[in-house]
């Protein structure tokens, strides 16, 4: 199976799971980079690395793209939007002058598959006001 058909198997197994920060756990709880963390362990088996402590504000406060950087180490480059396709990770920047602080996944049909705190992990429409926030696209690398 491709990865990325794959991938979005995995990712609507998780719609569902409650809301909790920090947190990577099917079925138990997630915060929106706990969602990839999972997604990633389920494809490959172990995490490329432990994001260690968050808080809620992180971006806000470090004002470091602690994201982004992460997603350049391990999905490699971002990928044009208009070459976008359903598996894709998404980046979200709230503000043009913030850092990236929300990820999600394409699922296709104009949803994306995300957590956040009022609703758990969820499928979503990416309507026009968050696909002006996504800040970069990546893919997952072949299995």
């Amino acid at each position: 199976m491709e990865t990325s058909a794959h991938m979005l198997n995995i990712a609507a197994g998780w719609i569902g799971t409650p809301y909790r920060h920090q947190a990577s756990k099917k079925g138990v709880g997630c915060d929106c980079l706990g969602l990839v963390r999972g997604i990633w362990r389920e494809l490959y088996g172990e995490e490329p690395e432990e994001p260690g402590p968050y808080a809620h504000d992180w971006a806000e406060r470090s004002g470091t793209e602690r994201l982004a950087e992460a997603a350049l180490r391990h999905f490699g480059p971002p990928i044009p939007r208009g070459d976008m396709r359903p598996g894709d990770v998404l980046l979200f920047r709230f503000r043009p002058e913030a850092a990236a602080k929300h990820l999600g996944i394409l699922a296709g049909d104009g949803r994306f598959i995300h957590a956040y705190e009022q609703a758990g992990v969820v499928s979503s429409p990416l309507v026009p006001s968050w696909a002006r926030r996504i800040a970069a696209v990546h893919r997952f690398p072949d299995i």
